[in-house]
């Protein structure tokens, strides 16, 4: 089998690639760089199969897919820069690289015959309210750029494609780039205190888990739309703080705070982040492992990489 990935230089596409290489799957690295740009770990990644890919360029996609010829793709290739897709000089970009990128992936993955799996967001709903999204949820009501662009990739690849996997997660860590977690524990080395929101819901999801699942999933033909996050239930931004401290040995105080209190940033941010994920259970996958688990293994990780 020949995966063909994007977006290796980010969190999850790092996972990914290493991943295949742990199971023999042949993966092909693609990514707007030059050469591969991400975390120099010694991993598979490093040393696999690599394109420059820009995916805004519907002639450049036509031509390394048809070379490449994969039994399938994995997007993870993605604008996430929630607060800078707001600037009006950005928009067109997000859209070209979330939206009409995501596209011409598509329409090559349907003469090719070839199954996509497509990463998305929470972030295609409102945010709002208290009850977990149901993966098969159409009710879409994007509250920022970011998540209107993911929505529109989304939508094209459910309309172009009969053979698609689109996995919605949130609350990204992983190795290979910056997180949530790398800056608590950066903040709190030259911080006593920290004012972290505590009305934002959701769960965390270690890359290195999911990709785990993304490769069993794209070696099934159960096609649909999927969540995928760590177990262990829904907590708040504050509480995954607290959390991080906890396991880095750390001794800053977290002080709760309304997102009010906190201060609007340049996009809106969901309260509700909560992904329902029993489909997976349901569709014979294997869920991912529980949030303070897979936190306690990635910062040992970093302790590795500091050393």
């Amino acid at each position: 089998m020949k995966i063909f990935v994007t977006g290796v230089g980010g969190q999850l596409g790092h996972d990914v690639m290493n991943e295949l290489a742990k199971r023999g799957i042949e993966g092909i690295g693609s990514d707007v760089a030059q050469t591969y740009s991400g975390v120099q770990d010694g991993s598979a990644v490093c040393t696999m199969a690599y394109h420059q890919l820009d995916i805004t360029d519907k002639d450049a996609v036509n031509a390394a897919l048809h070379e490449a010829r994969p039994d399938a793709v994995i997007h993870c290739a993605a604008w996430t820069a929630v607060d800078l897709a707001e600037d009006d000089d950005k928009i067109e970009k997000v859209r070209a690289v979330n939206a009409e990128g995501t596209r011409y992936i598509a329409e090559v993955c349907k003469e090719l015959d070839c199954p996509m799996m497509y990463i998305s967001t929470d972030y295609v709903f409102d945010g709002q309210g208290t009850k977990p999204w149901e993966p098969d949820c159409r009710d879409y009501k994007p509250m920022n750029v970011y998540g209107q662009t993911k929505l529109e990739g989304e939508l094209a690849v459910s309309g172009i494609l009969d053979k698609y996997f689109i996995v919605r997660i949130a609350w990204v860590f992983g190795r290979n780039g910056n997180n949530f977690i790398k800056t608590m524990i950066n903040l709190g080395k030259t911080h006593d205190t920290l004012r972290v929101v505590s009305d934002q819901i959701g769960t965390p999801t270690y890359t290195y888990d999911l990709a785990r699942l993304l490769v069993d999933m794209i070696q099934t033909e159960k096609y649909g739309y999927y969540h995928a996050t760590n177990e262990g239930g829904y907590i708040s931004w504050y509480e995954f703080a607290c959390a991080i401290f906890e396991e880095a040995g750390m001794n800053t105080r977290v002080i709760p705070v309304t997102t009010e209190e906190y201060g609007l940033s340049k996009a809106a941010r969901p309260f509700n982040s909560r992904l329902e994920k029993s489909k997976l259970r349901e569709t014979g996958f294997t869920p991912l492992p529980d949030w303070r688990d897979a936190l306690k293994r990635y910062i040992e990780v970093l302790r590795e990489d500091e050393e």
